[in-house]
């Protein structure tokens, strides 16, 4: 009888290695930052290394001396690489991995794992690639002539296509094929906007931190079923659904993917469309985590991420989510939004507050009007109720009594 064996899968032991470049920065909140993407990348952290530098050392990141204390605390904690906290060049890469002899990795690469594992749309899955085959472009490296090959054919002379050029076509041809695929997507996504627009349906874009509590707030709000966890980047593909206000009236309300610390280019790149549903909503639903230490600088970040996405002159609420797990009673503000709310989207306080704030806000840009239609002209009624917020009807024998609250255009039907 053959011998079973049982495959384990060896667990990663990673050193966290950062370098502060001012007194003050936020370094050893980005490498705690840093601990918890490498929690949710499936790794364990077994040490932590953060250099004062005035800048990042061109060659090696951290400083020489430096580097000779990493590798000794590689053998003593039994590390089986580090990530730094910072996108290395590829110059950076290969020196630490010469240096070091174990696995090196950087915030980018540990962000791209989690995000390649978390999408499940083809959409998503695509723009993973595409930010992925991007990020190893730069950073080829050959090993010189043990990199080439003798081309193909008889009588060939001479070294052929090397390895690394040969990689580096492969990677170029895939990436302009996803690429076409991602802007097939992309037109997909044109028209079902466009057709929300015809509908003349409000939309609402969630936005926020990673781990503030968007997908939750949309569960909450309409039993979207999203997957929520407490875990950085837990959903990755926007979700639309529909929410029922008062008076008829729905908005449509799109989670987006969560906002980080120094999220990598080659994901804003490659996620644009995605991210591009706050551009193009009528309304942003900032949701804050109230009971985080660092909620001003994740606000900050997110308004940073907001304005490089060109989104700008939109009305804003904030809502202070997590209220149930504050531990201060401070009061809390955002002086860049128009309207700020403290709720808990896991419990539902303040949830009927936020519903009451969106019908006032939807009608803001309406008119109110009472009207008797006549019998013949009944379709407007359903143009009412389509866009409009309907307060009464009443079917007298003159007509239909209508007092509601409707658009601009549909105002000049009436």
């Amino acid at each position: 009888m053959a011998e079973l064996f049982d495959i384990e899968e060896i667990e990663e032991k990673v050193i966290l290695v950062g370098v502060s470049e001012q007194d003050g920065d936020d370094a050893e909140d980005s490498v705690s930052e840093l601990a918890e993407l490498v929690k949710t990348a499936g790794a364990t952290v077994v040490g932590t290394m953060i250099q004062k530098r005035e800048m990042r050392h061109p060659g090696t990141y951290i400083g020489t001396g430096k580097v000779s204390e990493l590798a000794e605390l590689i053998q003593i904690l039994g590390a089986t690489g580090i990530v730094c906290d910072d996108e290395l060049t590829p110059a950076q890469l290969k020196n630490l991995e010469d240096l070091l002899d174990t696995k090196v990795m950087d915030r980018t690469l540990v962000i791209l794992d989690i995000f390649a594992a978390r999408a499940s749309t083809s959409e998503g899955k695509i723009q993973v690639e595409l930010a992925q085959l991007k990020y190893r472009l730069g950073r080829l490296t050959g090993l010189g002539r043990s990199m080439s090959r003798l081309g193909g054919g008889i009588g060939t002379r001479g070294p052929g296509e090397k390895k690394l050029e040969m990689d580096r076509r492969l990677i170029k041809d895939r990436i302009a094929q996803l690429n076409r695929e991602l802007k097939e997507v992309r037109m997909h996504r044109d028209v079902t906007r466009a057709q929300r627009e015809k509908n003349a349906k409000p939309v609402a874009a969630i936005v926020g931190y990673t781990n503030a509590g968007k997908s939750t707030l949309l569960n909450t709000l309409t039993d979207a079923g999203v997957l929520e966890e407490d875990k950085l980047f837990a959903t990755l593909d926007p979700t639309t659904r529909v929410l029922e206000l008062k008076g008829r009236q729905e908005i449509l309300l799109t989670d987006t993917v969560g906002f980080i610390r120094k999220l990598p280019h080659h994901l804003i790149e490659a996620f644009k469309s995605t991210l591009e549903e706050a551009k193009y909503a009528d309304y942003i639903l900032h949701v804050v985590d109230a009971s985080n230490p660092q909620m001003d600088k994740q606000m900050l970040i997110v308004y940073e991420t907001l304005y490089n996405l060109d989104v700008k002159n939109k009305t804003v609420i904030t809502l202070f989510n997590k209220q149930d797990a504050r531990t201060d009673s401070e009061p809390l503000h955002d002086f860049k939004a128009d309207y700020t709310l403290s709720i808990s989207a896991k419990n539902g306080t303040g949830l009927e507050e936020l519903k009451e704030l969106l019908c006032e806000i939807l009608r803001e840009n309406k008119v109110l009007v009472e009207r008797v239609i006549p019998y013949d002209k009944a379709g407007i009624i359903q143009q009412i109720r389509k866009s409009g917020e309907l307060l009464e009807e009443d079917y007298r024998a003159e007509g239909i009594y209508v007092k509601a609250y409707v658009p601009m255009e549909v105002y000049g039907r009436l």
